[in-house]
């Protein structure tokens, strides 16, 4: 059986006389330091994921995320630097090899540089895995310094989780204030992307099992849990996100079986489900609510009506949860009863299961043709689902074609891959239609296709030494590894090793859905798992107990701190102010050109010039430079130029069709080769009818001294798609060879 230690209280002596008076305002003073010293890991980390969130969104606008990375690398650099100076002197510290794993991974990143197909978005990739790496690092070392605030960092977690989901159900509600201009029925506000709200909601609901079945605490606090859930779970529903309804089902069940606190955490959820399920009961019959294209009156009546729905619910469950907290604490259930509540449980979830597959062996198909069915359509890429509610009990996405052209980049880049963020160009020589997708909505399928073989044994040793350093933190199977075998080892289940699981719980939710998804490049997601993933690996093993920082710090007066770590903490905000800089970079370039664009003459030219030398891998800096050159009627410079970009970039075929379409004016049979060259690495209809269009002209050039019918006949074969494609496979490489060996 498993034990459960509650925290030791210190027990203060009774002084006689009037010395309980006069000690008054030091006790006053003390509490006022515990609560300080609590509240501020919990305001700091749900300020920075909430920061990350309102501000990079869903992380894919190159200004906003600018800002996030240069927040995380900076503020990583500092925090490092004070967790350095603080930790006392002789700390072994821990979670090395997973730190150093995750810098190697970062430093791949920036090298594939040298091979990637479209080496500014490696480099801009390489300046948030910088910005992920320093934010993980940084909490290793807090870990190690500040041990005991591992409630404050999960309690922040869990503010920001509300804090998140709460903004995104007033978007439903106030639609006329917050979100006027939206179309879909899905919510998505504030990442802008449905699944990273829905994986958020999921994370909070994680969070919140611990902070309603604790037995520590305030119990008005733990009270707060309810109506918490309550809301993560309508938000859940109503971003239509069946991944994230999968993972935080998945997510609560770690929790269950790892965490003894399994009938509190039961209850809470079936009383948040129960409560839960009027208001989402009630947007899914409402038209105005789950329809796409709806106007906004009706949007803001049905809003309303929703808004009083979450209030009352908000409010009931508050009652619930205080009524709940005060019942257990006052008179536990017993032993047989608990027993019995655990066989009717267990009963209803095998009733369940049955039921589920009676109904699928009942079906037209029968069991295993619905099974069969089912599959190909999840493997089907040529499948689309709605944006409705509908969604929910749909099998199939979309997924399946990028993941296939993931797969397809990987195997003509088996080794090195594509180069960081290289999927999405590489991407493109694979696509026939008119999608547009930056990733490929899963982390193992766009590391295949981005780093290669390499990239996949780093990220697999990564997460081995994660594992091992977070199962020393935790022991969440009661085991370790002793000569050469798994022997039993039960520790007692103290508020922080179950604070540390419900940890290990939300990366695992984390992981699990950005297996299927892309939430780890959206800033506000990853910077939760990064937190709480980095605190596992920096807090050491459970059973051994840590130094602690011990008030009022006089062991840092200047003549108290070890030369050496005051150089570590200098070199750790030295390389901070170096990382900073190289992730600015891009978006100076990015400032620089769009002001050459609202300039004219001379100040233009200079402002585009500053734009390149920013950033000299920047596809976009070199074309707003060229557009430049062109409006100054430098046409043969502006040409060198695009030359240039097509030789730094030869695998992207936007910088081929921008040089083509520059030549289809004076030069078509330049420009022939060179959309063809366009046409071959992205088939889409604007690269086609541009290659047509340069068909023409040259066909008009030999009509005039070829035989009779020869424009006739190239026209009708620039019809032909087909005939098109297996023109430019043929023939784009040697235009790409040629072009790119030619002089300007």
């Amino acid at each position: 059986m498993s034990t459960y230690a509650p925290a030791p209280r210190p027990q203060e002596p009774m002084a006689a006389g009037s010395a309980p008076v006069a000690g008054r305002p030091q006790r006053l003073a003390a509490a006022l330091r515990r609560s300080a010293i609590r509240l501020a890991p919990a305001g700091l980390a749900a300020g920075l994921i909430c920061a990350c969130t309102f501000v990079a969104t869903g992380g894919l606008q190159l200004e906003s995320r600018t800002s996030i990375e240069l927040l995380l690398t900076l503020l990583a650099g500092l925090l490092a630097a004070i967790a350095i100076v603080v930790t006392p002197r002789g700390t072994r510290y821990a979670g090395a090899w997973p730190t150093a794993l995750l810098f190697a991974f970062t430093a791949l990143t920036a090298v594939s540089v040298a091979w990637s197909v479209s080496p500014d978005l490696s480099w801009q990739e390489a300046g948030q895995m910088l910005s992920y790496s320093a934010l993980f690092g940084a909490t290793v070392l807090l870990a190690r310094a500040f041990p005991g605030s591992w409630e404050g960092v999960l309690a922040g977690v869990v503010i920001a989780s509300v804090a998140i989901c709460g903004y995104a159900l007033l978007t439903k509600v106030f639609p006329a204030q917050l979100a006027a201009e939206e179309t879909v029925a899905r919510m998505r506000a504030p990442f802008g992307y449905w699944n990273a709200t829905g994986l958020c909601a999921a994370i909070g609901i994680v969070g919140c099992l611990w902070l309603g079945t604790r037995r520590t605490g305030h119990a008005l606090l733990s009270a707060l849990a309810y109506p918490a859930a309550g809301l993560l779970m309508v938000a859940l529903m109503l971003a239509y996100s069946r991944g994230s309804l999968a993972v935080a089902l998945a997510g609560a069940a770690v929790w269950l079986c790892l965490v003894p606190l399994r009938l509190r955490g039961a209850l809470m959820l079936i009383v948040c489900s129960a409560f839960a399920a009027v208001p989402v009961a009630f947007d899914f019959a409402s038209s105005a609510l789950s329809s796409e294209g709806v106007p906004l009156p009706a949007r803001v009546s049905a809003g309303h009506q929703l808004g009083l729905l979450l209030l009352a619910t908000v409010i009931s469950l508050l009652v619930l949860g205080m009524a709940f907290g005060f019942a257990l604490a006052r008179r536990p259930p017993s032993t047989q009863t608990r027993r019995r509540a655990a066989a009717v449980l267990l009963s209803c979830l095998a009733l369940l299961l049955i039921a589920g597959v009676a109904a699928l062996a009942h079906t037209q198909r029968g069991l295993t043709g619905t099974i069969s069915h089912e599959f190909s359509t999840l493997t089907n890429p040529n499948v689309s689902v709605p944006n409705t509610p509908g969604r929910l009990t749909a099998v199939a996405s979309v997924r399946a074609r990028y993941w296939k052209q993931a797969f397809q980049v990987f195997e003509a880049h088996p080794l090195l891959g594509a180069g960081g963020g290289g999927y999405d160009v590489a991407r493109k020589r694979y696509e026939t239609g008119t999608l547009e997708v930056a990733q490929a909505h899963g982390y193992m399928p766009q590391t295949l296709a981005d780093l290669g073989v390499l990239g996949t044994l780093l990220t697999i040793a990564l997460l081995l030494t994660w594992c091992a350093a977070a199962g020393a933190a935790t022991h969440p199977f009661n085991r370790r590894w002793a000569k050469w075998r798994w022997r039993s080892r039960r520790l007692p289940y103290t508020p922080e090793r179950i604070g540390l699981l419900t940890m290990l719980c939300i990366v695992v939710t984390f992981g699990v859905h950005s297996f299927v998804d892309w939430t780890w490049y959206v800033p506000g997601t990853a910077c939760i798992a990064l937190i709480c993933a980095g605190w596992l690996a920096g807090r050491g093993p459970i059973e051994q107990p840590t130094a602690t920082v011990r008030g009022p710090w006089r062991h840092l007066l200047p003549w108290r701190v070890s030369p050496t770590h005051v150089a570590a903490a200098s070199a750790a905000v030295v390389l901070a102010l170096l990382a900073a800089w190289s992730e600015w970079q891009p978006q100076r370039s990015a400032e620089a050109s769009e002001e050459a664009l609202r300039l004219s003459g001379g100040a233009a030219l200079a402002a585009a010039r500053t734009g390149v030398s920013r950033d000299p891998l920047s596809l976009t800096a070199m074309e707003d430079l060229a557009t430049v050159q062109e409006s100054l009627g430098q046409t043969g410079q502006a040409r060198v130029t695009r030359l240039q970009a097509v030789r730094k970039q030869p695998a992207n075929p936007t910088g081929w069709r921008e040089l083509g379409e520059h030549d289809l004016l004076t030069d078509p049979r330049a420009a022939l080769a060179e959309l063809r060259a366009a046409y071959y690495l992205y088939p889409s209809t604007r690269n086609r009818e541009s290659y047509v269009v340069a068909l023409n002209k040259v066909s008009t050039l030999v009509s005039a001294n070829g035989p009779p019918g020869t424009q006739t006949g190239l026209h009708v074969f620039a019809q032909s798609g087909k005939r098109l494609r297996r023109d430019c496979a043929h023939r784009a490489a040697a235009s790409i060879v040629r072009v790119c060996s030619s002089r300007p």
